[in-house]
């Protein structure tokens, strides 16, 4: 058994109907470990990251026009547009944690999930945007994972180092408590 890690966004939808509890408490079925957790507000630039590959593959499965309404619609649902302007980012670490997050999560769409998993008890398709309201993301492989948590956390921001790191000094100002 592999030691893995798996990203976990409850979208804003999640969020708005005060489902976090609900959807932690499902997750911790898995007995896997959190090492990290944020609430942010999500910045097209990172929505934009986190659905690169998204883009292409939409296009290529509807067509120019719709593929890019696709994209645009899923960019603002996961910055809130439709909802609130929130998401909360976990990192689950454990042996077989994707495919342990992926099961209880349900599939893609609300409409396959099983109605037990977390997607197929509160997730929808909204009739006036074609979005998958589906309340949750888990990474889907270990590359994946790598590649989403890297981008939605800094070493410092998790709890244990589950990556190698390196130090380098910068210059840059930050924003600190008064």
């Amino acid at each position: 058994m592999a030691v893995e890690q798996c990203l976990v966004i409850i979208k804003p939808d999640g969020l708005v109907k005060s489902l976090t509890g609900n959807i932690i408490s499902v997750l911790s079925e898995t007995k896997l470990k959190i090492v990290g957790a944020r609430i942010l507000k999500v910045s097209r630039k990172l929505a934009e990251k986190h659905y690169s590959g998204l883009k292409q593959n939409q296009i290529k499965e509807h067509g120019e026009k719709k593929g890019t309404q696709i994209f645009e619609n899923t960019i603002n649902y996961i910055m809130g547009k439709y909802h609130t302007d929130r998401v909360m980012v976990l990192v689950y670490h454990g042996e077989n944690a994707i495919a342990k997050i992926r099961e209880i999560v349900g599939k893609t769409n609300p409409e396959e999930a099983d109605p037990i998993s977390i997607r197929g008890k509160y997730g929808r398709i909204n009739s006036k945007t074609g979005v998958l309201e589906n309340v949750i993301h888990a990474s889907d492989s270990i590359e994946t994972a790598e590649k989403e948590i890297k981008l939605w956390f800094t070493p410092d921001q998790l709890s244990e180092l589950i990556y190698p790191i390196t130090t380098e000094k910068t210059e840059t100002e930050k924003t600190i408590w008064k």
